[in-house]
């Protein structure tokens, strides 16, 4: 007796062996509905769904070859494939699904009249900034250049590029703060 004791099921349901073939389901068949069962989430789903996996087991066991693998995966392949055919089968969901029911997360008026007053004062900050020094730090926090990258770009020394963006950052929190 081999260590695949499903491939051999599965090799005489081949050969149309009735006797192996409910022995593949009494081995298989719980693991196979905890397959169907998590991917459609309906029990009654998932046992039409089972039935059609034994189907189609029956009629193409011939094509399992157990040198690509064990006989438990490919069940649960063919589980679920068909589980996918049968999610993808499934109709859109309209708006009755309680969709509507769920709180807005969307920022309300006053946050964005804030966000908005904050990023014209961070616009003023910047502009106290020399042109080249206020570039440099939008590349650095928001591009996420390196202090070489940035020092290259401005072909300025890696010292200088770290001490304009430690000197900006000051200048810029000393606004931020009045």
């Amino acid at each position: 007796m081999s260590d695949d004791p499903i491939a051999e099921l599965i090799a005489r349901c081949a050969a149309t062996d009735r006797a192996a073939f409910r022995t593949l389901y009494r081995d298989s068949s719980a693991k196979l509905m905890g397959v169907l069962l998590r991917m459609l989430r309906e029990r009654a789903e998932a046992e039409d769904a089972l039935q059609e996996v034994y189907t189609r087991v029956w009629l193409r066991a011939g094509r399992y070859d157990p040198a690509k693998g064990r006989g438990m995966a490919w069940l649960i392949a063919i589980a679920r494939n068909l589980a996918i055919d049968r999610l993808r089968a499934r109709p859109e969901r309209t708006s009755d699904d309680g969709l509507d029911m769920v709180q807005d997360t969307a920022p309300r008026a006053e946050t964005r009249l804030v966000a908005q007053g904050e990023a014209r004062r961070m616009a003023d900050c910047f502009a106290t900034l020399d042109p080249d020094r206020a570039t440099a730090v939008r590349g650095a926090y928001l591009e996420g250049l390196s202090y070489l990258d940035l020092a290259a770009r401005h072909s300025v020394p890696l010292n200088t590029m770290r001490t304009w963006l430690r000197r900006s950052l000051l200048k810029l929190k000393e606004c931020l703060d009045q």
